[in-house]
């Protein structure tokens, strides 16, 4: 019987000297035993709980015990377990995936031996078996390519448990960093019929091709009435208004009349449904040779949001600083590194503000999480600069303690076009009014400034509606924070908030107005500076642990011709 957690500390150590159990259960998690400063070994002598995975297993002694590694996903190290054939089926316990819970004691290694402490069990609680021909995971590391294959299963490896981790302390960190300075959380709707993007990639949301479906199956199994059939049924409505006339000339009982005022009743009823069903047309219902919205779901198009921006700004609007954190979907068909269908976005929205204020809110936001991952994240860290990419920690180290540099778009492109002149090529061909491809923007991170940049004053010709016009005319208050080994990490603007000057972009971009009614209130009633930006939360992701890949950065990665699960 394993004894609830006591919080024991030494004055000189000032550590537990108990094992800690999770909140919920009979465990101890593994980070609590080996992440400790000892590594685990001044809890020698506890009795403790362990469950997990299985990573690897070997039999020794011929047979008369085995060695596992034990991962609880709590962190990326393992815990040794040493079991006696006595206690269970070795064949099983040493299988890559098998689940293994069991009590024991934990003890110091022989000396020379890497870990610090492990665990020699006494008993064997539960083993949830696994098929060593057919599971998918071996021993050895697979492609992180090949484990999009079995999504449902990949995050047991090191590295998806540990894209896991760093996920959960981002996610944590961002919602610490915008409460702390007086932003209010705001759920904005995933299902919208506004294009805050303006680029019309957008999915579809509509009942209308199920609701045809499901018609085209009903008029199979029940055809609609013919018009000989609804000519029937009209004399039986003559004939019903017959028999009351009848009934009434005759001076019947009110109840008498009263059945057969019923029986007309119903007929009319039965006539109006045979006339309405066999106006029934299999397919999706159109009008003037266009579909017809206004009998979908929400009686017009919707669609899964870009971004929930546009919402977001009504409430800054009221509350000043606000911000969303959210999915959203793009239905862009692409297949390189760089893009997801689905993919989640935060996006802080300040009333009073400028584009200055923007900026410095983007690179605190920026300073603040790569600061967190090296406070509280590290042994992760530790594993994606050693299997992924050498540079991680130093680039986010950089990130949290240099300032960024900041340059107008004008500026950017004459340091690009000087770096053609010099020698350097560029796939994509460089000049003023071009949208910086991924390649300029890390020659600029990477090469040239060699830390984040921010660029400001883009064209207005190359970015949507709701930016500020400047005036020059030319340019808008935008902003892109671009950073070493992802390019752009943020984009922001300050909001046009000049009412006339909106609509005139608005018209100038061909966007129908009517959608934008709402938006165009905030404007009308009350209307203030205001700005925002959007972060891309895989991409802060691949930022930090240096993946190539930004579908290996999301849980369930949906991208075009690729849905799992």
């Amino acid at each position: 019987m394993i004894c609830a957690s006591v919080i024991c500390q030494s004055a000189s150590s000032k550590m537990t000297t108990t094992v800690e159990r999770a909140q919920y259960s009979d465990r101890v998690p593994i980070r609590s035993i080996i992440l400790r400063p000892d590594g685990g070994s001044g809890l020698a002598g506890q009795h403790a709980r362990v469950g997990g995975w299985v990573k690897t297993g070997r039999k020794a002694d011929k047979d008369a015990f085995a060695f596992l590694e034990l991962n609880d996903g709590s962190c990326a190290g393992n815990l040794q377990i040493i079991v006696e054939a006595d206690k269970g089926d070795l064949g099983q316990l040493v299988l890559t995936g098998a689940c293994l819970q069991v009590d024991g004691v934990l003890k110091l290694p022989p000396d020379g031996k890497k870990q610090k402490v492990e665990l020699q069990v006494e008993k064997v609680i539960h083993v949830g078996v696994v098929d060593a021909s057919k599971y998918p995971l071996p021993k050895t590391r697979l492609p992180l390519e090949l484990l999009r294959d079995y999504v449902h299963l990949r995050a047991r490896t090191n590295t998806m448990g540990a894209v896991a981790r760093i996920r959960d302390e981002l996610s944590y960190a961002t919602k610490r960093f915008f409460h702390e300075r007086g932003f209010r959380y705001v759920n904005t709707p995933n299902i919208t019929t506004s294009d805050c993007e303006g680029a019309g990639e957008m999915f579809q949301v509509t009942t209308l091709i199920s609701e045809a479906e499901k018609l085209e199956k009903n008029l199979i199994k029940n055809p609609p009435p013919s018009e000989v059939d609804v000519e029937s049924a009209k004399l039986i409505i003559k004939q019903r208004g017959n028999d009351v006339a009848q009934l009434k000339s005759a001076k019947a009982s009110k109840q008498e009349i009263g059945i057969a005022v019923a029986e007309l009743q119903k007929a009319k009823e039965n006539v109006l449904k045979m006339e309405e069903r066999s106006k029934l047309q299999p397919g999706i219902p159109q009008k003037d040779g266009k579909i017809d919205y206004s009998q979908d779901f929400f009686a017009r198009q919707a669609f899964l949001t870009v971004s929930g921006q546009l919402q977001l700004e009504s409430y800054a609007c009221a509350l000043s600083t606000v911000y969303t954190f959210g999915p959203t979907f793009r239905a862009e068909k692409s297949h390189t590194s760089r893009h997801l269908a689905e993919f989640w976005m935060v996006e802080p929205e300040m009333a009073f503000a400028e584009l200055e204020h923007d900026m410095d809110c983007a690179e605190d936001y920026v300073k603040f999480m790569c600061q967190w991952l090296l406070d509280h994240c590290m042994e992760d860290m530790k594993f994606f600069a050693d299997k992924i990419d050498k540079s991680c920690i130093d680039r986010i180290t950089m990130s949290a303690k240099t300032p960024f540099a900041r340059i107008t778009y004008t500026e950017a492109v004459e340091l690009l076009t000087d770096a053609v002149k010099n020698g350097k090529k560029f796939e994509n061909h460089v000049e003023w009014g071009i949208d910086l491809a991924s390649e300029h923007e890390r020659y600029l991170t990477e090469v040239k400034f060699q830390k984040p940049v921010i660029v400001y004053n883009y064209p207005k010709e190359i970015k949507a509606f709701y930016m500020r016009l400047n005036d020059d005319s030319k340019t808008v208050a935008a902003m892109d924070v671009l950073v070493p080994k992802v390019g752009e990490l943020i984009g922001g603007s300050q909001r046009e908030e000049r009412y006339d000057v909106m609509l005139s972009r608005m018209k100038e971009m061909g966007l129908p107005i009517e959608p934008y009614e709402w938006y165009l209130d905030l404007r009308r009633y009350g209307t203030v500076k205001h700005c925002g930006f959007g972060l891309g939360f895989e991409r802060m992701v691949q930022f930090a642990t240096g993946l190539d890949n930004i579908k290996d950065c999301m849980p369930f990665p949906r991208s075009a011709g690729r849905a799992d699960l």
